[in-house]
């Protein structure tokens, strides 16, 4: 079968589906990735096609407007800024999504940044999708939206706010779908209509977040899809040596965190390191945290995550869906330090799982409060137990295998 995977956003956005692609492609399956430029060659070493879709998702998050987004977070604000952020290319990504489809393919997988347009798209070529979410995005009474912090509402309040968040984001795409109908020569068709119509599988544990109960049928947790590892990576001699010289370091990135000041927050970064006496290995990521090596600190540009962090003692990380899945799979206490969106989502579930002594938020973010929750993670031998214990249980997953179920019966 040619399956098209088509995702937008940053790099946790894209990872997931390289390993995942792999996976299918291993199973027999044709798979190509569109997606932005900046993953082509992320995608091409996975030994997948790749098709390319237009905007720069680094740009737009350091834009004006993206970083009106990141001093908005989390919420009703955070979710307006993500509207008016995105209502200027969602026209453009639903002609590539729509070009992309048209290059060929028997099955469209979309994710949460592309479902609705992709939608559209398959609808045109006469092929069926399947939605691949790496976040909770179906309202429940279990939990308030993952995009609007976390405290609870009640079980019927979460359940009103998530209906109100799914039709916040489906004002965000109706206008570029409609378009995108009318231009395919497409009967009108609601967003919502379309949404209730297609299974969606889930890419992370149901260890860390369990199936709502009150979901409709068609809605399932699969298990996380990993990145697929870089063929040929070999850590830098550097970068070796440097763990080599002492104890476990403290790994510290923001990921796809876009920040005005990055000489502010690595000065924040590096006195927090400082205060607790441990040793760190900065992340440049595109937060651009840089620092002169020396014998306790070392600033590297990229390495995968699956090698890095469970050599390290504790991980300061943005709490990015991806790298917190990334974390609980090396068994390595976290300090999240949540921003934006779903950040503060992925930030409480660490917390309930008991591998955190608790975020620290961004807008709150200090070198005093940063020292206290490394010193925290380090010293109380229950956070690595339980992050150990955690890291068990996703070994014995396969979330890949639901994919590929669910691929054979869209195929019968």
């Amino acid at each position: 079968m040619r399956i098209l995977i088509a995702t937008a956003g940053s790099r946790g956005d894209v990872a997931p589906f390289t390993g995942l692609g792999a996976r299918l492609h291993a199973a027999g399956h044709q798979v190509a990735v569109a997606t932005h430029t900046t993953f082509a060659d992320t995608v091409r070493a996975a030994g997948l096609e790749f098709r390319a879709l237009p905007v720069d998702p680094r740009a737009e998050l350091a834009s004006t407007g993206g970083q009106r987004l990141l001093r908005a977070g989390a919420g009703p604000l955070g979710i307006l800024q993500l509207l008016r952020l995105g209502r200027a290319f969602m026209p453009a990504l639903g002609d590539g999504i729509a070009a992309a489809t048209e290059q060929g393919a028997d099955l469209l997988l979309t994710t949460s940044t592309t479902a609705a347009l992709g939608q559209v798209a398959a609808e045109a070529a006469g092929i069926r999708t399947l939605a691949l979410h790496l976040q909770p995005l179906e309202p429940t009474r279990e939990f308030a939206p993952a995009v609007t912090g976390t405290r609870s509402l009640g079980r019927t309040g979460n359940l009103v706010a998530g209906h109100a968040v799914q039709a916040a984001t489906d004002r965000l795409f109706a206008p570029a779908a409609s378009r995108l109908r009318r231009r395919l020569g497409l009967p009108a068709r609601s967003i919502a209509r379309a949404r209730r119509e297609h299974p969606v599988l889930h890419g992370f544990s149901p260890v860390v977040v369990p199936r709502p109960a009150d979901w409709r049928p068609g809605l399932d947790v699969a298990g996380y899809w990993w990145p697929h590892p870089e063929p040929g990576w070999q850590p830098p001699r550097r970068l070796l040596d440097f763990l080599a010289a002492g104890p476990p370091p403290v790994f510290v990135g923001f990921g796809s965190l876009v920040v005005p000041d990055p000489e502010r927050l690595t000065a924040t970064v590096l006195a927090a390191l400082r205060g607790a006496r441990v040793r760190g290995v900065l992340q440049a990521g595109w937060s651009g945290l840089v620092a002169p090596d020396s014998d306790t600190v070392l600033a590297i540009d990229d390495a995968p995550h699956e090698w890095l962090f469970p050599r390290c003692a504790a991980v300061v990380h943005h709490a990015g869906a991806g790298t917190t899945g990334a974390t609980l799979r090396a068994g390595t206490p976290a300090i999240p330090v949540p921003a934006q969106l779903d950040a503060p989502f992925w930030s409480a579930r660490l917390a309930r799982l008991g591998t955190t002594p608790g975020p620290v938020p961004f807008p709150a973010l200090t070198a005093a409060r940063l020292t206290t929750a490394i010193r925290q993670a380090l010293d109380i031998p229950h956070y690595r137990a339980r992050a150990r214990a955690v890291a068990a249980a996703l070994g014995r997953e396969d979330g890949t295998a639901k994919v590929l179920a669910a691929i054979d019966r869209l195929a019968g």
